[in-house]
């Protein structure tokens, strides 16, 4: 196959973008070189009717503004549309609030301690998995089966850890124009599609709405909201309606303050939303158009909270609850319905997984215990409501931005959550994006000014916090109540942390001792500062 062809039907023929077939580099595996070469005849040999496909869907820094979630003020039919033929999950958690360590989790299922993907990939960030990672599109094309895309934005590295035979991303093209301009993705989709001829296939589309746009902001706006809505400038994304909305229009979150700047803020952010929607749609009627809506298993979600105070970054709720929608043509007996399952992005990997009845194989990375998937399939979740299990999520944060040093480890239930923060004596900084924003600087602009913030919390209590919080999520939501230290919790507090330290061992944490040990040279001994004993 070629490395280009012309891309069809773009928006402008300024727009026409070069198609790029990824080739992969020296460290490819030696099945997915020969995969790429004609490894099809396996793919071939399968009957029609057991072809499974995989289409995943990434939202960017999205959180729950749909009908679905309670927020009736916006408008998302598409999303809306989605689930009606899926099963919602109410409770669904990213395992890190930062762009891409979130998706070398959803792409590994691997938490970001684990997989290397420590911060963010782009420019003098530079993080990047292990080269060992074995990821999800890396074991698709390994087996010489699968026809394997992304498009959209990829934000993970390095490329042989994360190889895709076609890719639309960042890395070849115009970032606006492959992630945020949805009629050139509908026809890299329909691309993509037609090139399946019969094999089943693996779709990841990673939208950067409702993202904030890049810095400067300029006349795209606050969150790129202007791009392509036809006005002076701005070009026309011909399949995007935009919806508008004025300030009354909007839904609050009560992790917010309710003030007027925060409220247009979130006006901007409803506008880039409605293309995100929009451009949902023109996915799933992509699917339908090429005869695949029976045979797909879709995965809607986003990758962290959405970029305002106290969210993205954050592993309180707003930064780690995400959407989740999971639609099997197999399962319509739940199509429709909510689940309570506790669920994380540890369990996408393990879903499509058995969804293609593969196996995660054995290896290793580092430490003493051998790779192995903590999360777990949801595929019986779509038939029936456990009743046991799916009680318990981890999640674990250590950069954003490269100066951004911050670990946090945390175990939630139903009921409770226990944070570690490893770097407690320091004070939490903000996201470059979100403290630009006009909600934080209001924040600023009032406390300098000593005046009323209308917040629940002041920034004192965001940037220096205890290095243990435990938190009862059912009677106190906004996580105020910090428990850790009550003494009537004391058993519950030393439960968690046992399960805790457990999930970090079982996942070859580094950061198993901090902040007060030294990791052993087996990697599971905890050694003093002073004298090398344990602890």
């Amino acid at each position: 196959m070629s490395g280009s062809t012309c891309c069809r039907g773009t928006l402008l023929a300024v727009l026409c973008l070069c198609a790029s077939v990824a080739v992969y580099g020296a460290q490819e595996d030696d099945a997915a070189r020969s995969y790429l070469k004609d490894g099809r005849s396996s793919a071939r040999s399968r009957k029609p009717e057991d072809v499974k496909n995989v289409l995943v869907l990434l939202a960017d820094d999205e959180g729950f503004e749909m009908p679905v979630y309670g927020n009736n003020k916006i408008k998302t039919p598409h999303l809306d549309d989605l689930a009606k033929r899926s099963l919602t999950f109410t409770n669904a958690f990213t395992s890190v609030s930062s762009c891409s360590p979130s998706r070398s989790a959803v792409l590994t299922g691997l938490p970001q301690h684990q997989n290397g993907m420590y911060g963010l990939h782009g420019s003098f960030q530079h993080f990047s998995s292990f080269d060992a990672v074995r990821s999800l599109p890396r074991l698709l094309n390994s087996s010489g089966e699968y026809w394997t895309g992304i498009i959209g934005k990829k934000h993970v590295g390095p490329d042989y850890v994360y190889p895709f035979p076609f890719a639309f991303t960042e890395e070849n093209s115009p970032m606006l124009q492959v992630a945020r301009n949805i009629t050139n993705m509908k026809n890299l989709a329909h691309d993509f599609l037609s090139r399946a001829k019969g094999r089943p296939f693996f779709l990841y589309v990673a939208f950067m709405d409702p993202h904030r746009c890049n810095i400067p902001v300029g006349k795209n706006g606050e969150f790129c909201q202007n791009f392509g809505d036809g006005s002076p400038g701005m070009g026309k994304i011909q399949d995007w309606t935009p919806t508008n909305y004025t300030a009354d229009d909007v839904y609050v979150p009560p992790f917010l303050p309710d003030t007027t700047e925060t409220r247009i803020d979130l006006t901007y952010q409803y506008r880039s939303i409605s293309r995100l929607d929009q451009g949902v749609g023109l996915m799933l009627d992509a699917l339908k158009q090429f005869g695949y809506d029976d045979n797909t298993l879709i995965i809607y979600t986003s990758d962290n909270g959405i970029p305002f105070p106290n969210a993205k970054t954050n592993l309180y709720d707003p930064g780690m609850g995400e959407p989740m929608f999971v639609s099997s043509p197999l399962a319509r007996q739940r199509w429709g319905q909510k689940s309570e399952a506790l669920v994380s992005h540890l369990d996408i990997v393990p879903t499509i997984l058995d969804w293609f009845g593969l196996t995660y194989p054995k290896y290793n990375i580092y430490g003493p215990n051998p790779v192995t998937l903590t999360g777990t399939s949801l595929l019986p979740v779509l038939e029936k409501e456990p009743t046991t299990g799916f009680d318990t999520v981890f999640a674990s944060h250590n950069l954003h931005e490269a100066t951004m040093y911050y670990p946090m480890r945390v175990i939630r239930n139903k009921q409770m959550k226990l944070i570690h923060n490893l770097n407690y004596g320091m004070a939490k900084e903000v996201a470059l994006d979100v403290f630009l924003s006009p909600s934080f600087q209001d924040i600023l602009n009032r406390t300098q000014a000593d005046r009323e913030t209308g917040w629940f919390k002041t920034l004192q209590d965001l940037y220096y916090r205890a290095e243990w919080e435990l938190y009862n999520i059912s009677s106190d939501p906004m996580e105020v109540r910090n428990l850790a230290y009550s003494s009537s919790h004391k058993d519950l507090f030393s439960e968690l942390q046992q399960r805790l330290h457990a999930w970090q061992l079982q996942t070859n944490d580094p950061w198993l001792c901090a902040p007060m040990g030294k990791l052993g040279a087996d990697g599971k001994t905890c050694l003093t500062e002073d004298n090398h004993t344990e602890l």
